[in-house]
């Protein structure tokens, strides 16, 4: 059956528009002012409702198998958790595999892991683990052939790359049409800034933030900025970014025209490093960790100046009770990572809409539009034209509701933004036309969600 919108306020990354919205088989037919409705039409009534694009999350972990634990979000219950908050679109970045696998070898279990489950549409980031000419010749078709137009790339963990194959890796990237990713944190001083904490007998959560210091993420991002600029300027972008510094070296790129962007995240726009003095600091493990509180604020002139590109979450859900049998005596042992696919969205509507930091197009910029943009989406997703899938999210800017994890729909046992009060909530999320949510009701299928194969990666600003 045709859906009408009727009564609310289109925003879209342009504007706003008081118009009513017809969707038919699954996509956005018609806006305008007002459309008559008739028998074949279901109607749903969105006075007082702003009608945006659903958000693209761009960056969470579902399934993950870190080599100590497995996260516990699979792609039904991530993917429910995200369509419940307001999310219509994820990318997932895939983990690492068995030592030197192919590219496809990952991209072969993880659409095994998601298909029938995903109750969204759902694409994947590759993953470089190591660099040899069979992988650098596997780069083009997996971006032409399976439609994987992005790649992930680490300079920490047991798999990261060194500025020899990052080069290489990079230039084949450019010339596949693929945008790199990078998880940027300088290892060596990881790694000794650990060993000299372990003699000091430094094993609480707080020692995990200072030997990742701001000054290892940023070293990273400037480093891997450079060898981009030497691989005939590769687009670049920047995962998770937690720190002013490093947000400087993404302005000072981007000023002389570098192709490079930052995403951030909810929890290093509203967490700070005084978290992990608290009894359950465990909770809030995750890398690059959460910083001095003045940094916060410098992010969030970046969301609001557009020198951060976008908002994902880097959802990767390890419970409370698993961490604290892991690593209740040491940093180290923990799993990292935070839930957080459900609030994005309420999140940064109500710290960045409802406070006046960002305008409501600035807010679907982030969540949707540009995410698309950048990887491959658009204009099927992010977007409220006519022909374009009508994955929808409906907020209504006058509810306010605090943050329970009891009520969310991850398979976690807490959340990190418990007690957060929101003013601004998504009430209805719709999927190619089918509600999937309702008022905080899950209403969709485990299989609904369509793996979407993404275009190369062509700049749009």
């Amino acid at each position: 059956m045709r859906k009408l919108l009727k009564g609310g306020i289109l925003v879209d990354e342009a504007g706003e528009y008081r118009q009513d919205l017809l969707i038919e088989q699954g996509k956005i037919t018609r806006r305008d002012e007002h459309i008559s409705a008739d028998a074949s039409m279901e109607v749903i009534d969105a006075q007082e409702l702003l009608i945006m694009p659903g958000g693209i999350d761009v960056h969470t972990h579902f399934n993950i198998d870190v080599g100590i634990a497995q996260s516990c979000d699979d792609f039904f219950s991530g993917t429910r958790a995200a369509a419940c908050g307001g999310t219509t679109t994820i990318v997932d970045h895939m983990g690492f595999g068995p030592d030197g696998c192919s590219l496809y070898h990952q991209l072969q279990k993880y659409h095994q892991d998601a298909k029938g489950q995903a109750v969204i549409d759902y694409s994947f980031h590759g993953v470089i683990q190591h660099v040899n000419q069979q992988i650098l010749e596997e780069i083009a078709p997996m971006v032409h052939e399976e439609g994987i137009s992005s790649f992930k790339f680490y300079l920490t963990y047991n798999h990261m790359l060194h500025d020899s194959d990052i080069l290489k890796v990079l230039q084949r990237l450019n010339e596949a049409g693929a945008l790199a990713t990078v998880h940027p944190e300088n290892d060596a001083a990881i790694q000794w800034r650990i060993q000299q904490f372990r003699k000091q007998g430094k094993t609480a959560p707080i020692w995990h933030a200072h030997s990742r210091p701001l000054a290892c993420e940023a070293e990273a991002i400037s480093r891997t900025i450079n060898l981009a600029r030497l691989a005939d300027n590769a687009p670049l972008y920047i995962v998770h970014l937690s720190n002013g510094l490093g947000l400087d070296y993404v302005r000072l790129a981007r000023a002389t025209g570098q192709p490079v962007w930052a995403e951030t995240c909810p929890q290093y726009l509203l967490l700070d490093i005084s978290r992990y003095h608290l009894a359950d600091g465990l909770k809030y493990m995750l890398s690059p960790p959460l910083r001095p509180y003045s940094e916060l604020d410098k992010l969030w002139v970046g969301i609001a100046d557009g020198s951060i590109a976008t908002v994902a979450t880097d959802h990767c859900n390890f419970p409370f009770s698993q961490r604290q049998q892991m690593a209740a005596a040491d940093f180290t042992r923990c799993p990292n990572g935070l839930p957080g696919v459900e609030n994005r969205m309420a999140l940064l509507f109500s710290s960045g809409v409802m406070t006046g930091r960002i305008s409501r197009s600035r807010f679907v910029s982030l969540t949707s539009a540009r995410p698309a943009k950048l990887f491959g989406l658009w204009p099927e997703k992010g977007s409220l034209l006519p022909g374009a899938d009508a994955d929808l999210v409906l907020f209504d800017p006058r509810l306010h509701q605090t943050i329970r994890h009891a009520k969310l729909h991850d398979r976690g046992d807490y959340s990190p933004y418990e007690g957060i009060s929101c003013q601004g909530w998504p009430v209805m999320t719709l999927s190619r036309g089918e509600v999937v949510c309702r008022e905080g009701r899950f209403t969709g299928q485990a299989g609904h969600g369509r793996f979407i194969a993404r275009k190369p990666f062509i700049e749009k600003e």
